[in-house]
């Protein structure tokens, strides 16, 4: 294999079941998702992983997707045996996850940083034994009187998305997953100066859905 030729892990944070994919948490799951239809792979079970996963190559990047099953407070359990079973290190990772720090619609992209309290991001940060990771935070906004109680901050992220907000979703997602279609092809402190408000257009469009297939896939109630 060519030394040009990188490897990337690709994590969608969220709980799995029908009765948490619409949530806010679950957002994490839906970019992932969304860049896996672009890309026209097909996330399958992997239960040595505890997750769902793909993979194939997109331009010089070996792209690998993973969806933890084991739910939020556990997410870092599934990374780190990928991370194992394939001999990667936190230098390959970028995790795609809600905050609620960031007004609905907004996006952060950062190489590192604290968990800022969200459950999966600590779970993350245990299992990888670093802070030093990619990660594209996707503003899920936050309720007006939210204050320290966290059982209403587990209500919240764990409650579907406004009316307004619901129709806007679907762009939102799409934007999340351009990002990281960016990041298998440019320098990450070229997407993060953009996707921060720091940068210049976008440079190319992302491709049709199935129009990098190259490599078919293997593919909580918490806070």
């Amino acid at each position: 294999m060519k030394e040009t030729v990188k490897h990337c892990v690709i994590v969608g944070l969220g709980n799995p079941g029908k009765k948490y994919e619409a949530t806010r948490h679950n957002i994490g799951f839906m970019v992932v998702k969304e860049l896996a239809s672009k890309l026209g792979w097909r996330l399958k079970e992997e239960t040595q992983f505890s997750a769902y996963c793909a993979h194939g190559q997109v331009g010089d990047t070996i792209c690998r997707l993973l969806l933890p099953t084991t739910y939020m407070n556990n997410s870092g359990q599934a990374v780190r045996r990928y991370l194992d079973y394939y001999q990667l290190g936190p230098e390959n990772v970028i995790v795609v996850t809600d905050d609620v720090a960031l007004p609905f619609g907004e996006m952060r992209l950062r190489t590192m940083g604290s968990a800022g309290g969200h459950n999966g991001l600590k779970s993350v940060e245990v299992h990888l034994g670093t802070r030093h990771y990619i990660r594209l935070r996707m503003g899920v906004g936050a309720p007006d009187k939210l204050g320290s109680d966290d059982d209403a901050l587990a209500d919240y992220v764990l409650s579907g998305f406004s009316g307004n907000e619901a129709k806007t979703l679907p762009h939102f997602v799409e934007k999340g997953a351009h990002v990281l279609w960016q990041l298998l092809h440019e320098a990450v402190t070229w997407v993060m100066n953009e996707v921060n408000g720091k940068g210049p257009k976008v440079k190319q469009k992302p491709p049709q859905e199935g129009q990098e297939n190259k490599n078919e896939s293997k593919q909580e109630k918490s806070v």
